[in-house]
Order: structure tokens, then C-alpha cells, then sequence
């Protein structure tokens, strides 16, 4: 017997709390129909001052959980989740924006595409009466998402959706305010949960909107982006790292050209130029090496190995970060050749305008090159952290060394984190 538990969070909904409540319970008979065989209508209270509670309270079939005191949105859907006793959990807002005769729908796909998250997309092939300053925003937070976690939805902050309730354990910690949905979104992606979209309806709310568009909006950035970094750092420094690279790249090669046409001085705008290039590419191997190196962080910590990398999925299936070494050391040489030919042409007499540009390259290339030296060794480091740390859960520390222990050791050796670039 399966069991579609709706939560609804309510702060000062006097308005239209009501009717929404009866349209959930209306749901009923269809639900039947995408074996679901009973409904749990949960109305979380947060602290209202009007009569909010008072109609709750006076609605058949529906069950009140009050809050002292407001919390916020997401404070009140956690205080639903745990109060909440079916297979499957819902939620939607209590001003009537959202539709609950989709729930059966998004049920079905769930069902049909054997999901853990079934979201309500506002965004993609449905009337929708949203104002274009959130439509704008939340197109913005889509993309975002999608950017970082490698993945592909449209509506990563709606607050219509369900999930099995046995994947809460893997989506906490959630915040308590409206930016729950986001974050939520975010951790279900990098937690590998299997997640689709229904396209729904989206209604003009009834009542006053608790969303600020400014403030909101940027809690909603800024969640969605440090939950991402509690997964795949990778990711996110390694794509602004090599953004800046290419930066660097592009600063490089016209210096090179300019240096082709016969150009020998700096003028202010090349000086601009040469600091500029130098600082990118520093900055842009730092950041990437940095990525990389705090996934392994991440393992360490989860006891888990990373999921996913600067790709979001293996790239000619080769883990680029163990590379970094030897590649860090070409590069080095490489520096320290040019350097070695700065000063033999020093010595034999070539001038600073015609070795300015070896110079730079020199200093670009080697520190590059150290800076991948050093990531590589913080990572066999954390590396072999990782395996002590499988070893003493295997309790295997502090024991005689036999041929048995021998082996285990063996493997757990050749079995590092399987960071993905």
C-alpha cells in the first residue's frame, strides 16, 4: 500500500490556504490510478499571526504541525519530511501558484522512469503566469546548476515536486529558507539520484509575495554554488581556471605575433599586456591544480570516492590529475631551458628589448610547472591518506603483517579515488 504524503508549508496564508487544501485532497481518485492508495495532507504552520492555522485546523483530512515561532520555508518542509509517513513525499506552496492535479502525473513519471525526484517544471511547455523578473531568474539558476553539475534541467528552483522518502538521508543537509529548492536540486545531481521533469502550470499567487527578488536571488546563487563545491571543487575551478588560461593564451600568442612583426619595445598598453598574461596564467593553473586537489579533500572527508571531475564524466576515460606530475615537469624544464638560453644570450650581449620576452616566458612556464609539481604531490598525498583510512576501517592497522593483509594492502593500494576530469 503506497503512500503520497503532501507537505505544505503556510506563513500568514489566510487567503488561500483554504483551496489549496482542497485541491490536494480532490486528488485522491487519481492518485488510485498511478497505485498510490493513500493520501497524507501535511500543513505546516510556521508562525502565522492571521487564521492560517485556525482553517487548517477546521479542514477534514488534513493534518496541522505548527511552528512556535517562523523558521522560514525550508525549516517548515523539513518539520513536514519528518512528520510525513509515505513512500513518496510531496510539496507545494500554499498561495495556489502550483497545480496539485499534477501530482498524479509527476507520480507516474516517477514510476515510469524508476525516479528518486520528480520535479514540477515551470519553465518548459506550459502556460505559466510567472513574472519575467523571476522567469529571468530562474533561468539564471538553471543554467547555473546545470553548469556546474553537469546536467541538464530547466527548472532547478521550483517548489512543486515529490521524492522517495527513503533518499532523504542522502539530501541533507537542506537549508531553512526559500533556497531549500535550489540546494535541494543541486545535491540530488551530484548524489547521482535519478531525477525528471513534468511540465505543469503556473498560476498568479494569491496574496502577498515573500520572495525578494534581489536578496533571494542571491542566496539562491550563492547556495547553489557552495553545495556544488561540497561535491566536485573540480569542476567549478578547474572551468574558471581554464577560462582564465585561455585568457592568458590568447595575451600570449599576440605578444608572440607582435614579437613576429618585428615589434622590440613595451609600450604601456603591452606592459598592461605582459602583467596581465603573467598573472592569468599563474592564476589559471593554480586554480585548476586547486580544483583537483580539493576533490581529493572531499573523498577524504565523505570517505567516498569523487563522482565526478572537470567534465562531469571521464574524458578518453584517462584521469587527467594524475598526469600532473610528469606534466609539471616538462613544463618546468621548459621553463628553465628558456631561461638557460635568457642567459646564455645575455652573455653574449643581446640587449633587454630584445630578451624581455624570454624572460616572461621563462617565469610563466616555470611556475606553472611547480605549481603542478605540488598539486601532484598533495594529491598522492591525500591518495595514500585515502587508503589508510579504507585500511583502518577494515581494521587492518596495528596487525602482524601476513600474506593475507599482504594482498588487502596490495589492492587498496591500486584502487585509488576515482576522480574523473
Amino acid at each position: 500500500m503506497a503512500t503520497l504524503s503532501v507537505v505544505i508549508p503556510a506563513y500568514n496564508e489566510e487567503e488561500g490556504i483554504r483551496s489549496i487544501m482542497e485541491r490536494v485532497l480532490a486528488i485522491r481518485s487519481a492518485l488510485r490510478q498511478v497505485a498510490i492508495d493513500d493520501l497524507e495532507l501535511i500543513v505546516v504552520d510556521d508562525g502565522s499571526a492571521d487564521l492560517t492555522p485556525d482553517l487548517v485546523r477546521a479542514q477534514e483530512g488534513a493534518r496541522l504541525v505548527q511552528h512556535a515561532r517562523n523558521g522560514g520555508y525550508g525549516a517548515a518542509l523539513k518539520t513536514g519530511f519528518a512528520a510525513a509517513k509515505g513512500e513518496w513525499i510531496g510539496f507545494l506552496d500554499a498561495d495556489g501558484t502550483y497545480p496539485p492535479e499534477y501530482f498524479p502525473a509527476m507520480i507516474e513519471a516517477g514510476h515510469r522512469e524508476n525516479a528518486d525526484l520528480v520535479i514540477g517544471s515551470r519553465m518548459v511547455g506550459a502556460y505559466s503566469q510567472m513574472p519575467i523578473t523571476r522567469r529571468i531568474g530562474n533561468l539564471i539558476f538553471a543554467r547555473l546548476v546545470n553548469i556546474i553539475s553537469a546536467a541538464n534541467i530547466t527548472d532547478s528552483a521550483s517548489g512543486m515536486r515529490i521524492f522517495r522518502k527513503s533518499i532523504l538521508p542522502r539530501l541533507y543537509p537542506l537549508p531553512d529558507g526559500l533556497n531549500l529548492t535550489p540546494v535541494m536540486s543541486t545535491r540530488a545531481l551530484h548524489e547521482s539520484l535519478t531525477m525528471v521533469e513534468v511540465p505543469i502550470p503556473y498560476s498568479e499567487r494569491i496574496g502577498r509575495s515573500k520572495l525578494s527578488v534581489v536578496h533571494d536571488g542571491m542566496r539562491f546563487g550563492q547556495s547553489i554554488v557552495w553545495t556544488a563545491l561540497n561535491y566536485n571543487p573540480a569542476r567549478m575551478f578547474g572551468l574558471v581556471g581554464m577560462g582564465i588560461c585561455g585568457v592568458a593564451a590568447v595575451i600570449g600568442l599576440l605578444l608572440v605575433w607582435a614579437r613576429l612583426q618585428g615589434v622590440q619595445s613595451v609600450s604601456p598598453i603591452g606592459a598592461f599586456a605582459l602583467f596581465s598574461g603573467l598573472v592569468f596564467a599563474v592564476a589559471g593553473v593554480m586554480l585548476v591544480a586547486l580544483g583537483f586537489g580539493f576533490n581529493y579533500f572531499v573523498a577524504l572527508f565523505h570517505k567516498t570516492p569523487v563522482r565526478q571531475g572537470l567534465w562531469g564524466r571521464p574524458l578518453f576515460n584517462v584521469r587527467w590529475e594524475q598526469h600532473f606530475g610528469w606534466i609539471g615537469l616538462v613544463v618546468l624544464l621548459f621553463g628553465l631551458l628558456v631561461a638557460g638560453f635568457s642567459l646564455i644570450m645575455t652573455l653574449l650581449g643581446w640587449t633587454l628589448t630584445q630578451l624581455w620576452l624570454y624572460y616572461l616566458a621563462s617565469a610563466v612556464f616555470t611556475l606553472m610547472g611547480l605549481q603542478l609539481i605540488v598539486a601532484w604531490v598533495q594529491m598522492q598525498t591525500l591518495d595514500a591518506l585515502h587508503v589508510r583510512e579504507d585500511l583502518a576501517a577494515s581494521d587492518l592497522l596495528g596487525k602482524a603483517v601476513n600474506p593475507q593483509n599482504e594482498l588487502v594492502l596490495r589492492n587498496a593500494r591500486s584502487d585509488p579515488l576515482q576522480t574523473q576530469a
